[in-house]
C-alpha cells in the first residue's frame, strides 16, 4: 500500500513541474446533414414488435366461413393460461415448471371444425427471453417428438428458420371410434412459438397442414 501511495505522489510532483498541455478546441467540425425529409416511423400495422406486444389473439388465423367451433377447446376467450397450456404436454407438472424456467409470458388458441372433414387447433405462445432464447429449443423439442412417430412424412415450412410440418400416415385406433389421423406443424418467430394440429377420420393431405402453417406464420 505504501509503495502505491508513494508512486502516486511522485507522479503528481512530476506533472506539477511540467508545462501545461493545451486542450483541444471544444468546437467540432460540422457534419453534413442528410438531404430530404426524415423517414416516417412505421405504423402500428407495419411495426412487428408493436403487433406482437398487442392483443395476441388478433394474430391468430380467422375461423373460416361456415366452420364450427371446436367442443372442449381449452382457454378462456382465446387466452390460454399457463396451467392449461402445460396440460397439453404428457407430463403437465414438469411442463409447468419448465414454462416458469423459460419465462413464459402468455399464450392464445383458436380452433374450428370444417364440416365432417377435419378439425384444426392453433396455438401461439410468447416467452420473455430476458435470460435465454428458448423458442428455438422449444420448437426443436416438439419437432423431435413429432418426427419420432412411425410412418410420418415431414417438410420444411418456407420462410421460417426451422419450421416443419408433419403428416402421420398411420391413424390412432380405439374400439368404438373412427380411426384418427393427425398432422402437426411447428415454427417460431421472434419471441413466439406456433403450433398447429389437424385431426381427421381420413388421411390428411400435406397441402392442408402446410397452408395453415404458412398463413399463420405470415401473420407473425
Amino acid at each position: 500500500m505504501l509503495g502505491a501511495v508513494a508512486g502516486g505522489c511522485t507522479g503528481y510532483l512530476i506533472q506539477a513541474d511540467r508545462k501545461a498541455t493545451a486542450l483541444p478546441p471544444l468546437s467540432q467540425p460540422t457534419l453534413p446533414q442528410a438531404k430530404g425529409p426524415a423517414p416516417k416511423p412505421l405504423s402500428a400495422a407495419r411495426d412487428r414488435q408493436v403487433r406482437m406486444d398487442g392483443d395476441l389473439r388478433e394474430l391468430l388465423l380467422d375461423k373460416p366461413r361456415g366452420a364450427k367451433d371446436v367442443d372442449g377447446l381449452k382457454g378462456n376467450d382465446g387466452w390460454l393460461p399457463m396451467y392449461e397450456y402445460a396440460n397439453y404436454f404428457d407430463k403437465p407438472v414438469r411442463a409447468f415448471g419448465a414454462l416458469l424456467d423459460d419465462e413464459f409470458r402468455r399464450a392464445v388458441t383458436t380452433g374450428w371444425e370444417v364440416g365432417n372433414s377435419y378439425t384444426v387447433e392453433i396455438q401461439l405462445a410468447q416467452f420473455r427471453q430476458e435470460e435465454d432464447m428458448v423458442v428455438d429449443h422449444r420448437v426443436e423439442t416438439s419437432e423431435r417428438w413429432a418426427d419420432n412417430e412411425s410412418d410420418t412424412d415431414s417438410w420444411p415450412v418456407p420462410g421460417t428458420e426451422n419450421g416443419m410440418v408433419y403428416v402421420h400416415r398411420t391413424p390412432e385406433e380405439k374400439p368404438g371410434y373412427l380411426p384418427l389421423y393427425g398432422a402437426e406443424a411447428y415454427a417460431w418467430r421472434g419471441d413466439t412459438v406456433m403450433g398447429v394440429w389437424v385431426y381427421s377420420s381420413k388421411p390428411i393431405a400435406k397441402a392442408t397442414i402446410m397452408d395453415l402453417a404458412k398463413r399463420q406464420m405470415e401473420r407473425l
